[in-house]
């Protein structure tokens, strides 16, 4: 069993928010993740889980400190997982240059290029060695776990569900980067850690690529986008693709525009009740 440390732990909605570190074999580093433990789990109770992933520049306390999630999870029962967006301390050249490769942005996939491939596999990590460690050490039900996130989180979230059928019993996503082969965030990250010499290995992590090959349970894609978010509106997000090739795939999914909300937390915090209630009603 995986060796895991307390860092913090704190009363939230008569709940536990706490964050732990483990060393984490995909990624060859030291790792921290942030999880909720609600009320119900103090009579030895085992509940459901929903994995957050976050977005661009974010780590394992983005979402706990701003979202205001815990007072819904504690209301539905449900264990809520925050993992960090990358590898961390790995001493990788160019790692921390800039904002939304490398540090921060491990974009949820498996790097093939080196010397990325080496740590960054926040793909395996996420839906594979962290669902082990966190059902190895706390009162999950192992069969009832959904995902979601927010901009490169969505994304991953979205990637997560679509290439593990199963895996997950539903997924949402807030102001997810849902065609990143088409968009600059994603052309960036996807030349360093896959390069440029197989571009159809980039539609593998791409959500919209994705729909038309999936073969698994039903699922229903989730999402959430702000009218007024400035990524939107400079071509990052591209929602309607995402939209349109589960048309042409006949693959169910939801779309909410919210008039007047940006990317932010402020939008994320405004909805993530209605969020944590869907993924609830999927889990029970």
């Amino acid at each position: 069993m995986t060796v895991i440390t307390l860092i913090s732990s704190n009363k939230s909605f008569g709940g536990l928010q706490k964050i732990y570190s483990h060393k984490s074999k995909e990624l060859d580093c030291e790792m921290k993740f942030a999880i909720f433990l609600p009320p119900a789990v103090e009579d030895g109770s085992r509940v459901p889980v929903l994995y957050w992933l976050s977005g661009l520049e974010c780590n394992e306390t983005n979402f706990i400190q701003k979202a205001g999630a815990q007072r819904y999870a504690a209301e539905k029962g449900l264990i809520v997982v925050c993992p960090d967006t990358s590898p961390r301390g790995v001493n990788l050249p160019g790692e921390d240059d800039s904002w939304d490769f490398g540090s921060g942005a491990g974009f949820y996939v498996d790097a093939s290029k080196d010397p990325w491939s080496k740590h960054y596999k926040m793909f395996s990590y996420v839906s594979q060695e962290l669902i082990d460690v966190i059902n190895n050490n706390f009162p999950t039900v192992p069969e009832k776990q959904s995902i979601a996130g927010h901009s490169m989180g969505g994304h991953g979230a979205l990637i997560c569900a679509l290439k593990n059928p199963g895996l997950y019993k539903s997924v949402s996503a807030f102001a997810p980067i849902a065609n990143p082969t088409n968009c600059p965030w994603g052309v960036k990250a996807f030349s360093g850690y896959f390069g440029d010499a197989d571009k159809d290995e980039w539609k593998n992590w791409d959500a919209t690529e994705l729909v038309a090959g999936y073969n698994g349970p039903p699922l229903e894609l989730y999402i959430d986008q702000g009218t007024e978010d400035t990524f939107l509106k400079n071509g990052q997000l591209l929602p309607n693709n995402l939209v349109e090739a589960c048309k042409a795939a006949q693959f169910p999914c939801v779309l909410h525009m919210r008039e007047g909300y940006d990317h932010g937390y402020f939008y994320v915090s405004s909805f993530i009740g209605e969020h944590i209630a869907y993924h609830a009603d999927h889990l029970k």
